[in-house]
């Protein structure tokens, strides 16, 4: 880590939010995972679950933006906090009313902290790491995120073994809520004041932002897409095939998760490494699209708990080049607005996938299993265009 961070101001505050990162995460993590077993207890059906995956997907996305630009614009201090609070005012919705509709409703501004922090973290790291170490830089990232989510679910698979799912999980959102009070105060008197990064007000219409991307960023857009239609097919519909279609218990998914978030710590550090000496990108991201593809497939055909582990071995597999693919976002995406524009790439994704959502919704609606197979196909073909067609 030394090797990367010294003892200046700016390395100081990305230091302080790596770790407030890691807080952060682990709160929304804790109950996050099991919201569609939530809904389902407070009587939502399906499509409610579909609806609150598609939602989670447009918010992101929505959030991406606003954080990019706040980033160029106000300071990302001054950014991370204002959603900080919107994310606290979620949780506190999702503990006072005990219905599905206010767990809608709380989970609209209890993602916006994950999803408007990235540009301006990854902004940041553009600034402080020359170019060859970004990949390196966006991996401790990554890495620093995987922990809590390797903890969360295993925190809230406890509180559901001892409190049921209603309340179990009811109760992981109060604890949601004071840690996102805590590192509150971390964002306000441990990160040094930040300037606005540019002068003049930064570009913020999409459909502009889209135009002035160039051509390897678009290309590199489309695969992202059709990738992560595989992704969000089944998403919200695994907890619900491990637990309800498989019988394993709340706390084995939370160490199916572990397993999962385990499997991709190992790997970010050593890739990135590769990445670096190799000096080659596209290899590692194809590798990575392909185990996207794979991991619906396995589940599929995952009917024992070993079974399952491999499964969710796969799926942590699926993290391999994640890192080496933010970079490249970098690299394509230099200019005084980058954070902006790196909020407009996440923007536009998760828009167009939040599709897939309610897609995934009607699959599983004719069966699990043809949920399954759609997303992989659609996965392959994001595999086809990228090495087809996009760049270094």
């Amino acid at each position: 880590m030394k090797h990367f961070l010294k003892n200046t101001p700016q390395h100081k505050n990305l230091l302080v939010i790596l770790g407030v990162v890691f807080f952060v995460e682990l709160g929304e993590r804790v109950g996050e995972r099991f919201l569609p077993i939530y809904l389902l207890a407070l009587g939502g059906s399906s499509m409610v679950i579909a609806l609150s995956n598609a939602l989670d997907n447009l918010l992101g996305a929505l959030y991406s933006l606003p954080g990019g630009y706040l980033s160029d614009r106000i300071g990302y201090k001054r950014a991370l906090i204002s959603f900080n609070l919107v994310a606290m005012l979620g949780y506190l919705i999702a503990v006072i009313f005990p219905t599905w509709q206010a767990a809608l409703i709380g989970a609209v501004l209890f993602t916006s902290w994950s999803s408007v922090s990235v540009p301006a973290i990854m902004s940041a790291i553009s600034d402080i790491l020359p170019k060859q170490k970004r990949t390196m830089g966006v991996s401790f990232h990554s890495l620093i995120r995987r922990f809590p989510m390797a903890l969360g679910p295993i925190i809230g698979g406890i509180f559901i073994s001892h409190f049921g799912e209603r309340d179990g999980i009811r109760l992981t959102f109060g604890v949601s809520f004071l840690i996102a009070f805590i590192t509150l105060f971390a964002q306000a008197y441990l990160i040094d004041e930040t300037s606005k990064s540019t002068p003049e007000k930064p570009l913020i219409h999409p459909l502009k932002l889209y135009s002035t991307m160039s051509a390897d960023l678009k290309k590199l857009l489309l695969s992202d897409i059709l990738i992560r239609f595989c992704e969000q097919i089944p998403y919200a519909f695994v907890v619900i095939w491990c637990m309800k279609n498989r019988g394993i218990s709340a706390v084995e998914f939370g160490v199916l998760t572990t397993v999962e978030m385990a499997t991709a710590i190992l790997v970010y550090i050593p890739v990135a490494y590769m990445v670096e000496k190799k000096k080659q990108k596209k290899p590692f991201i194809a590798i990575t699209f392909g185990f996207f593809s794979l991991f619906p497939l396995v589940l599929l055909f995952s009917h024992t708990l070993p079974a399952l582990f491999f499964a969710f071995f796969v799926r942590g597999l699926k993290e391999f080049g994640e890192p080496t693919r933010k970079s490249l976002i970098l690299d394509f995406a230099q200019g005084e607005n980058q954070a902006t524009l790196y909020g407009a790439y996440y923007l536009i994704r998760d828009t167009v996938v939040a599709l897939a959502a309610i897609l995934g919704g009607a699959l599983w609606a004719v069966s699990p299993e043809l949920n399954f197979l759609t997303a992989s196909a659609f996965g392959f073909v994001g595999v086809f265009y990228f090495l087809k067609y996009c760049k270094e």
